[in-house]
């Protein structure tokens, strides 16, 4: 809701601040007093184009301040918001800014925070509809009346929004599978040759680390073989020394009688005996570890020498050959049983979209029940309106497939004839300034418990109509008010009279300077502008009865 509008420095507007509440507010003045001047500083504050001529004459910049009520949470203004990184405190005002300078600079705010001017634009039909004579927004646009029919008839799209995620789901996997296979069949031959090959090999994880340390582990005995061997027999043997060794302990023991010293010989050959015998044991020991078969190491270093080869072929590590092995298998058998795979798939795209054409078809049939108590209810709207002739009707017709989206396979449009014998037409094509403003008037009340902006402008609505008409469109507005705020530019006083606040625009002139300005009515003041409308510049005793009666009708 619209809760007040601050104006500084727009044309004849100095500074101006107003304060709007629920229900109807009308606002009414002479002609020329500047009605149009605030409604075109309210759609500068939502977007519209910031021309320097805006601004008041001497002023340096004009600037207008929007406020509205907080945006309901989790409703589309609110995910706006929240989409745009904008913050919107639970509870408090939303103030929309504009600035426009003098030689044309413009700038925007949002709660304190810079927004652009398009952001704006997008912000402006979940806070304001304007409909004016020359309305091209809201109702006219036919993008939005597939979802105000489903709103009008209680329709819940859920089930097709649900048929067709899982449709287009399934389409999804279906091509995916397809463009796998189809890179696949393209290396079948490559891929068929890759796996024998592999199968073949049958690599092992972790098989190359061992084969290399064996294979190095050979290549160190074998050189030192002959090294081993020549220790070996230096010590063991007949002739070695751990023999003669023995030897000389067994002649020392025979004597060690005849001097202490030979004790101590024979102690230190035994000791010398020991540790050679520890060092054979040593030798013997690296000798079998060291010890290699040329037909071993020879097989170890062919595996060996294949396992890099076929990795660097396949531009991995050795150790993932194995890993690589299955890859490649299950891509081979993704061509080999593709065919019913892909049959399946198809399957169930096929299974998919039957669902969402059962539940488009039936929400096309709910559609068409809408449609015709729509039709109905803008009917009975027509006739007090002085659009006795006309007609309307809500125009279904199917999308092709490609068009077909979450919200079914129809196209929706608003389509009216003005006259008898008259082809149907789009509402901005085929009515006049006033029709198109009573037919705008009687598909929002039609429609007046579906929701909408959050406030809403009509601009003469009631231009060229007065009596029985005048009064018939005061009756409506003052019902579509029961349901969002109104504020409705009128000359008519059965309209005026409906309203729940009013406003009167006058124009004044100080002999230098000519200025707009507005203010709220009290009762008497409100009787007073009445009258003045019923009757023009000399209001009469009869016109201020007739205000007084209007008053109290309303």
């Amino acid at each position: 809701m619209l809760t007040g509008l601050a104006i500084r420095d727009v044309v004849l507007i100095e500074a101006l601040d107003l304060e709007f509440g629920g229900g109807l507010s009308v606002l009414t003045g002479e002609t020329g007093a500047g009605k149009s001047i605030l409604l075109d500083a309210l759609g500068l504050a939502l977007g519209a184009r910031g021309d320097s001529a805006l601004v008041r004459a001497g002023a340096a910049q004009a600037v207008v301040t929007a406020s509205f009520s907080p945006p309901p949470a989790g409703g589309p203004l609110a995910a706006l918001l929240a989409d745009n990184a904008l913050e919107a405190d639970a509870g408090e005002p939303l103030l929309v800014r504009r600035l426009v300078k003098a030689d044309g600079g413009s700038r925007a705010w949002l709660n304190d925070q810079p927004v652009s001017v398009a952001l704006l634009r997008e912000l402006a039909p979940h806070l304001v509809e304007i409909h004016g004579q020359q309305d091209d927004r809201g109702l006219l646009s036919p993008a939005g009346h597939r979802a105000l029919l489903d709103a009008f008839g209680r329709l819940d799209g859920a089930a097709v929004a649900e048929a067709h995620r899982g449709w287009r789901q399934a389409q999804a996997a279906l091509d995916a599978a397809r463009q796998q296979a189809d890179a696949a069949a393209r290396d079948q031959d490559w891929l068929a040759h890759a796996v024998a090959e592999l199968a073949a090999l049958a690599p092992e994880p972790g098989e190359e680390a061992l084969l290399a340390e064996r294979r190095a582990t050979m290549q160190r005995g074998a050189k030192v073989a002959g090294d081993l061997q020549a220790a070996a027999d230096l010590l063991d043997g007949s002739d070695g020394a751990l023999a003669k060794l023995r030897q000389a302990a067994r002649v020392l023991v025979r004597v060690t009688d005849a001097h202490p010293a030979l004790a101590e010989a024979l102690a230190g050959l035994d000791r010398a005996i020991g540790e050679g015998a520890l060092a054979q044991e040593q030798i013997d020991r690296a000798a079998d570890a060291l010890a290699f078969d040329p037909a071993r190491l020879d097989a170890d270093e062919t595996r060996l020498f294949e396992l890099r080869a076929v990795a660097r072929k396949h531009r991995v590590q050795p150790d993932d050959l194995a890993a690589l092995a299955g890859e490649l298998s299950a891509r081979l058998a993704v061509i080999e049983g593709g065919e019913e795979e892909l049959a399946r798939l198809e399957r169930a795209v096929a299974e998919a979209a039957e669902r969402y054409r059962a539940a488009a078809e039936a929400l096309s049939a709910a559609r068409r029940a809408a449609a015709d108590r729509l039709d109905a209810a803008v009917a009975r709207e027509l006739a007090p309106l002085k659009l006795d002739a006309a007609r309307f009707r809500t125009m279904i017709a199917p999308l092709a497939e490609q068009g077909w989206s979450a919200a079914g396979v129809d196209r929706v449009e608003f389509e009216i004839a003005t006259n008898p014998g008259a082809p149907f037409g789009p509402l901005a094509r085929i009515a006049s300034g006033g029709e198109l403003s009573r037919f705008i008037l009687a598909l929002k009340v039609s429609l007046a418990a579906e929701g909408g902006a959050a406030a809403m402008i009509f601009d003469e609505i009631d231009r060229g109509v007065g009596g029985a008409v005048a009064s018939a469109i005061g009756e409506r507005l003052a019902r579509l008010a029961e349901h969002t705020q109104l504020l409705v530019v009128t000359h008519s006083p059965q309209v005026a009279a409906r309203g729940d606040a009013h406003f009167f625009i006058a124009k004044s002139n100080d002999g230098r300077v000519t200025r707009t300005g507005v203010r709220a009515l009290d009762a008497a003041e409100r009787r007073e502008e009445i009258a003045r409308m019923l009757s023009g510049a000399e209001i009469t005793d009869e016109a201020r009865a007739q205000a007084a009666r209007l008053l109290a009708a309303a």
